[in-house]
């Protein structure tokens, strides 16, 4: 049995997974803040799941945890999860401490990137395309990982397209994240839901210009940055998860007619059949999660 968890900024979600690959138990709990609480979440995490399969910590094949922010895959390191309180957090190590077995840690859309890939059963490459409050992307090559020179590959949402765009909260201006993420949606659509994006896909459904403006924006945001990614890597598959995606077939509808009016005065375009490409992740699958359970039982 693999023990795999995803830490988020509010809640976090653990699975137990069988030799099968099989989801046997999930659990879910609210995410302390700071870094002795995302800690003592991550060993609640562990002992609830043990409660569940009889299992105590070193019983478990293998044990991985996604999180936010800058990770030493090497040394289980976290670094600037600013939304966890985090500033610099040895979570491996001190997991490892408390537990007596070893625990791997993973960035958490990473994490997610081989949750999804496992999950809908792919081959050869993919990139999960996470949209959360911010935008990332996650590249799998036959299964594994492909993190670049220095782990910085499929951090899309920083790249500009508009200079005269909103400034990002990278320090450029005109990212791909400041109009195709959570944020990105919130900074421009004011709203007292606490969901800003399904407000504002029901105001552009009630006929408000404004809304279908900002929805519009979206969709060639996030089209934008499926077109980079089979630009750049040329990925059979594009996987859109993260907050962003329980919208659902409307967002995909959406995301399909720009690449589609594209395909229309581009040959180029249309020869990449970019539309067909991309997909949304199954709903209600812990993907994250499942892919910390994957990351546990790897060899680095």
């Amino acid at each position: 049995m693999r023990l795999g968890i995803d830490i988020g900024g509010t809640k976090t979600d653990a699975v137990a997974v069988d030799e099968s690959g099989v989801l046997a138990h999930r659990i879910r709990l609210v995410t302390g803040f700071g870094s002795p609480a995302v800690v003592e979440t991550a060993l609640t995490a562990v002992a609830r799941i043990g409660e569940l399969t009889g299992i105590d910590a070193p019983g478990f094949a293998s044990i991985g945890i996604g999180i936010p922010g800058l990770v030493d895959t090497a040394s289980g390191e976290v670094a600037h999860a600013v939304n966890l309180g985090v500033d610099r957090l040895p979570l491996g190590g001190e997991l490892a401490e408390r537990l007596g077995v070893r625990v791997r840690v993973e960035n958490d859309v990473k994490a997610a990137a081989l949750g999804a890939y496992d999950v809908l059963g792919l081959n050869g490459t993919m990139a999960y395309l996470n949209l959360g409050t911010g935008m990332a992307a996650g590249i799998v090559v036959d299964g594994r990982l492909w993190r670049g020179a220095s782990g910085i590959a499929g951090e899309i949402g920083h790249i500009p397209i508009d200079p005269a765009g909103a400034e990002c909260a990278c320090g450029q201006r005109g990212c791909l994240e400041t109009v195709a993420s959570g944020s990105g949606i919130a900074r421009q659509w004011r709203t007292d839901d606490v969901l800003p994006a399904r407000s504002l896909f029901q105001a552009a459904a009630a006929g408000d210009g404004e809304a279908q403006a900002i929805k519009d924006r979206l969709a060639e945001g996030i089209a934008a940055a499926v077109r980079v990614l089979v630009l750049a890597v040329d990925v059979d598959t594009v996987v859109i998860g993260g907050g962003l995606s329980h919208l659902g077939d409307p967002l995909l509808g959406d995301v399909h007619e720009v690449l589609e009016d594209w395909e229309r005065t581009s040959p180029f375009l249309a020869s990449l059949a970019l539309p067909k490409r991309v997909r949304l992740v199954p709903p209600g699958s812990p993907i994250a999660a499942l892919g910390a359970a994957i990351v546990g039982g790897t060899n680095g």
